[in-house]
């Protein structure tokens, strides 16, 4: 078989009639299929034994870089004879190229690279062109600019033993595909040469390539471990591929030099004929340096807004991206789909109003706006065979399926929990009333409120009357909120008491009581999605409970409950017909699930103070659209206080921009 699945599980529950209905659809050429899973269902490992007998080159698309590397863990270990990779964006820091027109600044590209990330996703490049069991575990950047594969796979260099190998042709074929000569060892990205010896280090695997000649004959190629310098494996021929995703031909390149040229010429026509005579002169100095460098040495800073000419696209036609790496009979899962799918839409609207700017004020050519992610439209012509995966579909995914899959019941018998609706008057007490109780059990809970006000003032008064609380919001620093909720698993507290819970992303299986004050407030904080992930918190738990507080049953409230007390009605009935019995998870408390968590909150905090500070450099119609992309982004990212202060301050353009065109 392609695909060797490695378990010491068997399928259980509603997992075998999942796997079944889902290969079936994919034999009968369903295109798409959706999974509908609910929390601790196991969808990861339905998504493994799917693969596993399908035996197709898989492409999976998580909403975020948290869940994406969970994901990645997890089908490392389900299938460690084959090859599983990792594809997100390798920066740790990026600030994008822009120009504010009210403060006449232009501020430069600025990126830190994760050469790790890179290495992973060359890796997964190589992988999707070499092998037909792969699995690529990919965020959204598997929409964005890639670089074309027909220049990665024409600029592979095949050696074997008994060639005759020139040198000199070799190293400077290895410096025009990404390579650096360098004498220190083990550098990814570069070779040296010692006598009859040549030694690359490629960025796509741990592993160095060493060639020995005698004379000018190749007569051992092995690959060895650049730390001990030990042989790992003696090989007959080995392919060298390129060091960079970005890498083109001398040819391509003296074409692309022409376009630019002439693009450059009918720009600036353009501008003259407007009266804007300084973006005509900047962006003739900016360009004519970029072709200087694109001469001398083949690239140049912001080389791929020049995309469009290297790879000979028309204007506005759709990028390379990672898709066109496979070929036509791959299979593609969309985790958490009911986020994804909003995320994936929102993308080019986002980075078109980024760089109208940069075009309009003479700092890029229009080329630029061709170096994107792709269009939603020209993402699902891409795709033949996809899956959605997700506890609450959207209505995208619901529509366009030819078939949804539900996978209701729990491995370990566990049932969604009781959710109960009470008025708010006197629900203080109420809820004190219900934290006593919990207490004997040594058991746990957790509050939801509206604001970070009400979550400081309903934990001291909490305290005050004797109940071990603290509180946790986003004004919190990262330690801070790994301690709260460290304490709150092993004891130390009984309550939680925060605005959105979700964004941990952690199992608390001790949690087996939710409140969630003022359920009646429509808003990304009590959405039928965030209510069905609320309740899921207690899901790990055999006495969890839902309390929601609340003086009407809104909309959201009434299809949340309704579908949990749905999935609660089959689960008890299987176990009833089956003899099982329901434990609740045990999970040993450990920093390392926290680590993820920890490094991104400084980034989101960044990043929301960025996308905020737009609002003076962008009209009214890209702020709006740069806001959508964040908003759902954040929303991906299960920041909902960030996604609302977003759709906020969204709502609040559109009504200035309905304003303006009204009086028109």
């Amino acid at each position: 078989m392609l695909f060797k699945l490695v378990s010491d599980f068997e399928p259980s529950g509603d997992q075998p009639e999942a796997i079944k209905k889902l290969v079936n659809g994919l034999k009968n050429n369903y295109r798409v299929q959706t999974l509908l899973g609910v929390t601790g269902s196991g969808k990861t490992f339905t998504m493994a034994n799917v693969i596993a007998q399908v035996e197709q080159p898989t492409l999976i698309i998580s909403p975020n870089k948290t869940l994406a590397a969970q994901l990645y863990s997890e089908f490392k270990s389900f299938f460690p004879e084959n090859r599983v990779e990792f594809f997100i964006s390798y920066y740790d820091y990026y600030q994008p190229e822009a120009y504010i027109p009210t403060k006449d600044l232009y501020i430069e590209k600025n990126a830190d690279i994760n050469e790790v990330i890179a290495r992973m996703r060359m890796s997964a490049i190589k992988s999707i062109i070499t092998r037909k069991d792969v699995i690529v575990v990919a965020s959204v950047s598997a929409i964005y600019n890639c670089g074309d594969p027909r220049d990665f796979s024409d600029l592979n260099y095949t050696i074997k033993i008994g060639d005759v190998l020139d040198i000199g042709k070799f190293t400077r074929h290895l410096a025009k595909i990404g390579y650096e000569r360098k004498e220190d060892a083990s550098l990814t990205g570069s070779f040296r040469v010692r006598g009859d010896v040549i030694e690359i280090f490629p960025t796509y695997q741990d592993e160095g390539i060493r060639i020995e000649l005698f004379g000018d004959e190749i007569e051992t190629i092995y690959h060895f471990d650049p730390i001990d310098r030990h042989v790992l494996e003696k090989l007959d021929r080995v392919i060298i591929y390129p060091a960079k995703e970005f890498i083109t031909t001398e040819e391509k390149i003296r074409k692309a030099i022409e376009n630019i040229k002439e693009e450059l010429n009918n720009q600036l026509e353009h501008f003259r004929k407007l009266g804007k005579n300084l973006e005509a002169e900047r962006l003739k100095q900016r360009t004519l340096n970029d072709l200087e460098l694109l001469s001398a040495i083949g690239y140049c800073n912001g080389i791929e807004n020049y995309s469009r000419h290297f790879d000979g696209r028309r204007p506005g036609e759709a990028p390379y991206t990672l898709l066109d790496y496979f070929g036509e009979d791959f299979l593609v899962f969309i985790d958490e789909s009911h986020i994804t799918v909003p995320q994936l839409r929102a993308m080019y609207n986002g980075d078109y109003s980024r760089k109208k700017n940069l075009v309009e004020y003479g700092f890029r050519l229009p080329c630029a706006f061709d170096n994107r992610p792709l269009k939603f439209e020209e993402f699902w012509r891409k795709v033949n065979k996809i899956i959605f995966v997700s506890a609450t579909p959207g209505d995208f995914e619901i529509k366009n399926s030819q078939q949804i899959v539900e996978q209701i019941i729990r491995p370990t018998g566990l049932v969604d929990p009781e959710v109960e609706v009470r008025p708010t008057k006197n629900q203080i007490d109420d809820l004190i009333n219900e934290i006593v109780k919990l207490k004997r059990n040594d058991e746990r809970a957790i509050v939801t409120v509206l604001t970070k006000k009400m979550a400081e003032r309903l934990a001291e008064h909490l305290i005050e009357i004797g109940v071990n609380a603290l509180y946790i919001h986003s004004e919190l620093d990262t330690i801070e909120r790994v301690e709260v909720l460290k304490k709150l698993r092993r004891g130390d507290v009984d309550v939680v008491v925060g605005v959105n819970l979700l964004r941990e992303g952690l199992d608390l299986p001790e949690v087996s009581l939710v409140a969630i004050l003022d359920s009646d407030v429509e808003g990304f904080l009590r959405s039928e999605t965030t209510l069905i992930q609320i309740i899921g918190r207690v899901a790990r738990n055999e006495n969890g409970k839902v309390l929601m507080y609340a003086d009407r049953i809104t909309p959201s409230m009434k299809r949340a409950i309704d579908e949990t007390n749905r999935r609660r009605k089959l689960q008890l009935e299987y176990n009833k017909k089956h003899g099982v019995i329901p434990r609740s998870i045990v999970k040993a408390l450990s920093t390392e699930i926290f680590k993820p968590f920890m490094e991104e909150e400084e980034q989101y905090k960044e990043e929301m103070k960025q996308v905020l500070s737009l609002k003076e450099s962008l009209s009214l119609e890209e702020y709006a659209a740069v806001l959508e992309e964040e908003m759902y982004r954040a929303a991906a990212d299960l920041r909902y206080e960030d996604a609302a202060r977003l759709r906020d301050e969204l709502f609040e353009v559109r009504e200035k921009l309905k304003i303006l065109r009204n009086s028109r």
